[in-house]
């Protein structure tokens, strides 16, 4: 099992190569807001349990939020605990924002003095914090994305397209207009492209209170398309992964990606 002390940014890397017996999330305390002066708190952490921080917190230096306009803005009263993150937003603007978590990195297993090691970490420190005497080295890429979204008034799209890296999830029905036992069908590309055949699951929150995880799942088509239909309103945790041998970094044979989103659900 991981060990608590890794920093929370190797972290992230590591958790789509485990089980995911671990989840790393992002949880607005709403997703629809309107009025005058409108704010939403958000929760980011890595936990069992959905939504309860019971593991470590997650990483804010790794947060981009997009503006409606496109543009990118800052959260305020951004706070580290021992078991999550937390951050206001202050929605300026009439539209859709997206948050996303954005990880990048590698993961390295070797031998040395017969002894089978790893390293997880940054692209950049690999060659230098990687032991001289290091064998039988085999190192993985890992791109890793957390998303959730926000709208003020109006949903827009502007801040949802695509930067053609990684996994990434492009609307069909929007994000902020779910309904109970309707279905909602999204588009996953992978570098910009559809991502075919790809297994996406999705889960509703409160896990804690029932015995079991209670999945549910769909299949992309060539068109990367899939449809979710929600049993009933609350937070869901949606994820997908897959691996290829696309890789940014040289030293990496094998490319691994995951894609993740907490989405909001109303009772019809």
């Amino acid at each position: 099992m991981l060990k608590r002390s890794l920093p929370l940014a190797v972290l992230a890397l590591v958790l789509p190569l485990a089980a995911q017996a671990h989840k790393m999330w992002l949880l607005p305390s709403a997703t629809n807001v309107s009025g005058a002066d409108p704010w939403v708190t958000v929760d980011a952490a890595v936990s069992n349990d959905l939504f309860y921080p019971d593991h470590v917190p997650g990483d804010l230096s790794r947060l981009v939020i997009t503006s409606p306009d496109g543009q990118t803005a800052k959260p305020d009263n951004t706070i580290t605990g021992k078991y999550r993150s937390v951050f206001d937003l202050h929605l300026t603007q009439q539209g859709t924002y997206k948050l996303a978590l954005v990880n990048t990195g590698v993961f390295a297993s070797y031998e040395q003095g017969g002894q089978k090691k790893r390293w997880r970490g940054d692209a950049a420190n690999l060659s230098k914090e990687l032991p001289a005497d290091a064998k039988q080295v085999e190192v993985s890429e890992a791109v890793n994305r957390v998303e959730t979204f926000v709208s003020n008034g109006k949903p827009n799209d502007a801040a949802l397209k695509p930067s053609g890296k990684g996994l990434e999830l492009v609307p069909v029905s929007h994000v902020t207009d779910l309904v109970a036992g309707e279905g909602a069908t999204f588009q996953l590309l992978l570098d910009g492209k559809p991502a075919s055949d790809i297994k996406v699951s999705a889960i509703a929150g409160a896990t804690r209170y029932r015995n079991a995880q209670d999945a549910f799942d769909a299949t992309t088509g060539k068109d990367g398309k899939f449809t979710l239909t929600w049993p009933h309103a609350g937070m869901y945790w949606i994820n997908a992964s897959t691996q290829d041998d696309k890789t940014s970094v040289k030293q990496a044979k094998q490319r691994r990606l995951s894609y993740t989103a907490t989405l909001e659900v109303l009772p019809q």
